[in-house]
This record gives C-alpha cells, sequence and structure tokens, in this order.
C-alpha cells in the first residue's frame, strides 16, 4: 500500500486572509457549537489626560465657590433680607442697650430706624449691608428661644468687669441644645479696666467663653472702631445651618395688627416682616409661637420699609404708610387649603365583623388538625406557635376532659382599663410659681413637705429599679393570673414575633400614620424645593384668620412688645400621630424622672405638654420599656403629639414649683411612628429548694398550684445562665419541679420574664408663654 505523505518541518503555511469579515460557516467552525453567556456591554470609560483633570478641578472648585457666594449674598443685601442678630447678655446684670448705642454711632453715613415692636435696623450704605437688631427679655427662656429659632447670627454680650453667671450658663445652654445659630461674643468695659490689666481680663473671658465655645474669639466693644469691626464680622463671616428652619418658611414679625369680625369671637391677625426660608403657599397652614396653627386668607407684598440708598427715603417709608405700594401676591383657594382637623374621627362600625358562611366553616373544619395546644386565652396563632405541643387526645380518640379547676388557666392580653396593676407608674403634677428667694424667716414655707417625701420615694424606687431591673414580688393575696393576666411570656425577647397591629388602644383610631415616614418626607422636601414661586427677602404681610379674641388678648397682654415667630407648617404637619424623639440627660439635675410624668417638650417649631413614656434606645423590633429616666443616660420619649418631619431638635423641660423651668434633657426626633414596640418586661423570681442533677424543686415564685398550671409554658432562665421550664407542680403551696439544661447552684436564683405592650396615654396641651409661666389652653377647636 502507499504510505501517506507526512510533512516535516519545511512544510510551508501561508498566512490567512487579513479580511475583517467572517463567514457564517467560519463563525460555527470557531464556536464549535459553544454557547456563549449574554454579554455585558459598556461603554469604554475615556480616561482624562492631566490638562483634562486639571480642567475638570477647576470647574468644581468654581462651582462650590459660587454656592458660597450666593449664600453669603443672600444675606443683608440691598435685595435681601437684613442679617437678623439676637443679642443676648451673659449676665442678667448687664444692659444690652449700651451695646447697640455703640452700634448705632460707628458709622457717620448708617441709617438707624426702630419699629414699634423693638427691633432695630441698621444700614450701612459703605458695606451695603443691613443688620436687624431684637435683645429678647432676660428670665424668659420660651422668649429666648423663640428669637433663637429665626435669627442669622446671636451676638453673646458679656463684661470684663461682671463674669457669667447662672443666666448666662443657662442662654448658652439653651442655644446649643436647640441649635445654635452663627455666634459672635463682644466683652465690654475693657476700656474702664487698668490699662496694664486689659490684656489678662480679656484672656479671663476668653478661658469663661471657651467652655462653650471653644472656637470663638472674642471681640471687644467699647469704641466706634470696635463696633464697625463687629458689623464687618457679622456680614462676612460663615452661616450655621440649622436644619429644621431651612427646611420651612419662616418670618419675625415685625408688625402686628389684629382686626376683629363682626361675630367678636375671633379677628384676622396681620403679621408684617421678612420671609426667610422656602416658599410660602397661602393654601397652607402656619405655626405661631405661643398661639398655635391657623389657616391664611391671602398674603400681600410690600416695599422695603428700610433700604440703604438716603436717610431720606427711610423716613418716608417707614413714616408715611400710605405711600406705600400694596400687591396681592396670593389668595387662598377654599377648594385647594388644608384643614385644622387634626384628629381622626374613628368609626365605631369599623370593628364589625360578618358571621362565616356554612361553606368557609366547612373548609375550616376540614383545615384544622386533631392535634390542640393548650392556648391560654386571648393569645393569637403566632402567640401560642412556640408553646410546646401535647396530646390533647388518647390512643382511643377520646379527648381529654377538662375540669372546673382548669377552666381558669387561660390569659387574657387585652388591654382593659382596669387600675388593678400596681405597678402602673402614676402620674405626678407640679405648678411653677414666681417667688421670692427664700429667707431665714420664712424658709419653712417655701418647703413642700408632701412633695420632698413623695420625691423620696420615687428616689428610693428609682434606686431600686437600677439595682434590680424589672423584678417584682408575687402577691400573696392575690393569685397571680389574676395579677398579671396582661402579661405574655415571649421564647425569645429578640426574635419572637409580635403584631403591632394587636390589642391597640381606642385612641390609636384617632391618630394618623404614613405608609412609609422616611420616603414621605423626602416626597415632601423635593416639593417644596421645586417650587417655582419663591418669595425669600420679600417684605410681606400674612392675614391669618379664625384667631380667638379671648386667646390674643390673654397672649398680648402678657407679651405686648415680644415679637412673634412664624413658620409655615408643611404638609400633614397638623395631624395628631405618635411621636418618638431620643432624648439624653444634660447633668443639670441628678433627679430621675419617672415615666408618664408630667415635661415640657419643644420639636423643632412647637411647643407642648405631654405624659411621655420612655423606652430603651435600640435597634431590634422590640423596644424595653424603662420605668424612670435615669441620669446620665440616653433613652426614647414616645408621646401623642402632631407630626413633624425631622430633623429637628428637641428640648425637655421640667416644672418646678419654687424655680424657674429647668432643662433636663435634649435631642432629636427620631420618626413619627406608632408602630414602634414598647415592651415593658416584668420578673417573677423564685428559689432553688432541693436540687438533683438536671432537676429541682423551687418555690417563693408562686404560692398556689393553679398558679404553678397557668405558667407552666413559660420559658424559665437563671441568672447564672441555665436555662429550663416548669414540669410539674409540687403540693398546693406552689412549688414546683423543674428541669434544667445544666445543674443548678443553691444560691442561684430562678427567673420568670413575662411581657406587655405599653401605649402612651392621650394628654397633648399646647403650651402658651404667659407672664414667664406655661400654661395649658385647648387650641384644637
Amino acid at each position: 500500500m502507499q504510505q501517506a505523505h507526512r510533512p516535516g518541518n519545511l512544510k510551508q503555511s501561508n498566512k490567512t486572509h487579513k479580511s475583517k469579515h467572517r463567514s457564517k460557516r467560519g463563525i460555527a467552525a470557531a464556536v464549535k457549537g459553544k454557547v456563549n453567556l449574554k454579554e455585558y456591554v459598556r461603554r469604554n470609560r475615556h480616561e482624562l489626560k492631566r490638562d483634562e483633570r486639571r480642567h475638570q478641578a477647576k470647574q468644581i472648585r468654581k462651582n462650590k465657590r459660587d454656592d458660597v457666594l450666593a449664600k453669603k449674598r443672600a444675606l443683608g443685601g440691598t435685595r435681601n433680607p437684613p442679617f437678623l442678630v439676637c443679642v443676648v447678655p451673659l449676665n442678667r446684670q448687664l444692659d444690652v442697650q449700651s451695646a447697640l448705642a455703640i452700634l448705632k454711632t460707628c458709622s457717620e453715613g448708617a441709617i438707624v430706624t426702630q419699629v414699634q415692636s423693638g427691633i432695630l435696623h441698621l444700614g450701612l450704605p459703605n458695606f451695603k449691608q443691613r443688620f436687624s437688631f431684637i435683645a429678647p427679655e432676660i428670665e424668659n427662656d420660651f422668649a429666648l428661644l423663640d428669637a433663637l429659632k429665626i435669627v442669622d447670627t446671636v451676638l453673646f454680650v458679656c463684661s470684663a468687669l461682671e463674669p457669667i453667671d447662672d443666666w448666662g450658663e443657662k442662654a448658652l445652654a439653651l442655644a446649643m441644645a436647640q441649635g445654635m445659630p452663627t455666634p459672635v461674643v463682644v466683652a465690654m468695659d475693657i476700656e474702664g479696666v487698668n490699662p496694664k490689666k486689659r490684656t489678662s481680663e480679656k484672656q479671663n473671658v476668653q478661658k469663661l467663653v471657651s467652655k462653650w465655645l471653644p472656637e470663638e474669639k472674642v471681640m471687644q466693644l467699647d469704641k466706634s472702631s470696635d463696633g464697625l469691626n463687629l458689623l464687618r464680622r457679622i456680614g462676612n463671616q460663615k452661616r450655621n445651618v440649622i436644619h429644621h428652619r431651612e427646611k420651612r418658611p419662616y418670618m419675625l414679625a415685625e408688625e402686628v395688627e389684629y382686626v376683629p369680625d363682626e361675630d367678636g369671637q375671633s379677628g384676622t391677625l396681620k403679621l408684617t416682616g421678612y420671609l426667610r426660608g422656602m416658599p410660602l403657599n397661602v393654601n397652607g397652614l402656619v405655626h405661631i409661637s405661643g398661639l398655635g396653627d391657623f389657616q391664611m386668607s391671602r398674603i400681600d407684598g410690600h416695599d422695603d420699609p428700610h433700604p440703604i440708598n438716603t436717610a431720606k427715603e427711610t423716613k418716608t417709608n417707614s413714616m408715611d404708610s400710605e405711600t406705600v405700594k400694596v400687591t396681592i401676591l396670593q389668595t387662598a383657594d377654599p377648594a385647594k387649603q388644608e384643614t385644622l382637623v387634626s384628629e381622626n374621627i374613628p368609626d365605631p362600625m369599623d370593628a364589625e365583623q360578618t358571621w362565616p358562611t356554612e361553606e368557609e366553616i366547612e373548609e375550616a373544619n376540614k383545615q384544622t388538625k386533631k392535634r390542640v395546644k393548650k392556648v391560654p386565652k386571648g393569645w393569637s396563632d403566632y402567640q401560642a406557635a412556640w408553646i410546646v405541643e401535647s396530646d390533647a387526645e388518647d390512643e382511643d380518640g377520646s379527648e381529654v376532659s377538662e375540669g372546673p379547676e382548669n377552666e381558669d388557666d387561660f390569659m387574657s392580653c387585652e388591654e382593659s382599663n382596669s387600675e388593678q396593676d400596681d405597678e402602673e407608674i402614676n402620674d405626678f403634677e407640679s405648678v411653677t410659681e414666681s417667688v421670692i428667694g427664700p429667707t431665714d424667716e420664712k424658709y419653712d414655707e417655701t418647703i413642700d413637705a408632701h412633695e420632698e417625701h413623695e420625691m423620696l420615694k420615687k428616689l428610693a424606687a428609682a434606686r431600686e429599679d437600677q439595682q434590680f431591673p424589672d423584678e417584682v414580688d408575687t402577691p400573696h393575696d392575690l393569685p397571680a393570673r389574676e395579677r398579671f393576666n396582661r402579661y405574655r411570656g415571649l421564647e425569645s425577647f429578640r426574635t419572637s414575633s409580635w403584631d403591632p397591629k394587636e390589642n391597640l388602644p381606642a385612641d390609636y383610631a384617632r391618630i394618623f400614620q404614613f405608609e412609609n415616614y422616611d420616603r414621605t418626607r423626602k416626597r415632601v422636601f423635593k416639593e417644596l424645593e421645586d417650587s417655582l414661586e419663591n418669595m425669600y427677602g420679600v417684605y410681606i404681610t400674612i392675614h391669618v384668620r379664625n384667631v380667638r379674641q379671648d386667646l390674643w388678648k390673654v397672649f398680648n397682654s402678657a407679651n405686648p412688645n415680644t415679637p412673634l415667630s412664624v413658620f409655615g407648617l408643611l404638609p400633614h404637619e397638623n395631624k395628631m400621630s405618635v411621636m418618638n424623639v431620643v432624648l439624653k440627660r444634660t447633668g443639670v439635675s441628678e433627679e430621675p424622672i419617672q415615666s408618664k410624668e408630667r415635661l415640657i417638650f419643644q420639636v423643632g417649631y412647637r411647643r407642648f405638654i405631654v405624659n411621655p413614656i420612655f423606652s430603651q434606645h435600640t435597634n431590634g423590633s422590640k423596644h424595653k420599656y424603662e420605668r424612670f429616666f435615669q441620669p446620665a443616660s440616653t433613652c426614647v420619649a414616645t408621646f401623642y403629639a402632631p407630626i413633624q418631619f425631622s430633623p429637628s431638635s428637641v428640648l425637655c423641660f421640667k416644672e418646678k414649683k419654687n424655680t424657674n423651668l429647668q432643662l433636663v434633657a435634649s435631642g432629636v426626633l427620631l420618626s413619627c411612628n406608632p408602630d414602634r414596640l414598647i415592651v415593658k418586661r416584668i420578673i417573677l423570681s423564685g428559689h432553688p429548694y432541693k436540687v438533683h442533677t438536671k432537676s429541682a424543686v423551687i418555690r417563693f415564685m408562686f404560692f398556689s398550684r393553679e398558679d404553678v398550671l397557668y405558667f407552666k409554658p413559660c420559658k424559665l432562665r437563671t441568672k447564672y445562665g441555665r436555662t429550663g421550664h416548669i414540669k410539674e407542680p409540687l403540693g398546693t403551696h406552689g412549688h414546683m419541679k423543674c428541669v434544667f439544661d445544666g445543674q443548678l447552684k443553691s444560691q442561684d436564683t430562678v427567673l420568670l420574664n413575662l411581657y406587655k405592650r405599653m401605649f402612651p396615654k392621650w394628654n397633648y396641651e399646647n403650651c402658651i408663654v404667659t407672664d414667664r409661666d406655661c400654661k395649658a389652653s385647648d387650641m384644637m377647636e
């Protein structure tokens, strides 16, 4: 046979054709039947060259610089609202009018006007800037807070001769807790000190201020040149952003006029001033500090009454009001206007259920299992899922009959109105009175012996709760199954399920709830930013309608010259819901605060009185109820209040009988979520009587055989880490045989945890500032 040719190493191999096109046959031959995955197609990223990167960085810097300049030019300019400055003395004996007198005469061309409400307007043509100064009343905490809500800069005035007293420290603490505007600190009376000691005196003032404002440099204010330097610093320094007010429209009312209606019951309140913040919608609602929420009828626009062109024009615009041009900017539409309804009207037939049909009953009987559990009364399926199943039928199919002694072995978890729970915390009410400091002769008259006795009892209860948290004693005269009939056991506090919609109180039918609070908040803020009509810096008049005449008389008589602060409400911010705020103790007082105690809260722009309940600030789905808000701790306070979108600062005050209001805690708004599970825990304790290998006889936890059978499904644990369960009762005096995962020690303590969900009480009251007191008035009508 002819042998096949085999090419050698010198075999010639021709190059393939260099065509980019391949035939289908060639592609199929190259693939060889393989199937490729879906290709991820993306555009090749263009890598910037060195010059392009340098140009990009230059553009980013330019955009940031333009944003900063735009924010600076938005304040104090000729076409923008003036810089709003709050003058706060750090010593109650210091007169701030002397500091304002220096600022008035610091420049020859300064244009100075003062309105009837006490606001001082100062215009400097050489700076092309305008300033407005307000001085709240000393010793009035709420007047200071209302002023700090809306100002751009806070000017702290101290003296080299008089150091910072307790009022100055309190003012600094309130400003920092609420949200500090841009601070400026000046020292006066330095020129009156010996020239050799001026430097040391100024350094002493700097040391005192550095405890609160470590980055602020103290300026001197004794001469006209010092005042000019101060105004230059106020107009050019970087602004602190306060988020809870930047997301809303707000205004300081410079002129206030009340026009009563024909019925004599209500009237229209006209508030005039510079609008700041976000755009204001006439169909929305406004909140007036100290008065409440109201609707608007219209918004009028005016010419700027404080220009800095010439002094003649300023006097003409401020004195001759008839020549001022008034234009109607917005008029309320009744069809689009938001209502003042803050509570939901519950439907009494909402909980009605229809009787199931015969088909549904037959279908349910088919799906019913023959294995039955002993489920406590009122428990649902998911609550009893962790209970170990027991044979409810004998082998011959006959059911085990329950004797009369077992008929009461059921637990009800429904929230009832019974007052048998002696662990429920009583509410304490106290009233703030303005009295003169006690003297030696009248010292006993200023002391309330009953109040001190109650305080001693509360301190003892708080100390006991801190040492033995949640431990309670089983009563001897009352069965435990009746005493703790509203509590339930859980296999695990962290992982066991708990339906947030189960056994809700009747007050939950009156509130509103978001499907998703965070998503609604982002949508509302986005719609507000995209609003086309922006009236920032316009001098306007807001016509607030349906203001009660008796309420206005009380407010105006107590605060005749106090400027009003007005905030525009976002959608849904007048609806009632369950508010959760995170609080931290301030360290001013070591006194424990009890849950459901009467406290004054200021959340953002709103101030009210509630009785909150406290819980731990944790990440789980369930949060442990706290009986006391201990000093140097952080917790979450829950109460009924109108909805408010975060971020918002929170201040918590406590009323004192013989002193002023005391700031006991501060924090931030967490959410408005009624589904937050606040669970109260109680611990029943028992002691080993006889210990075997893994079983033990426990006593002193219960005192009857029926109670042992009632709590038999619940899980036990010990302080040394053992877990177990009740096996059977022994005798009739509450002894029981228990089985554990290991041998007990004789000094160990057996614990049984029971849980109950807690709800706040509906006790919301609006807070009105009248004559340095906080009084409640029904504003929900």
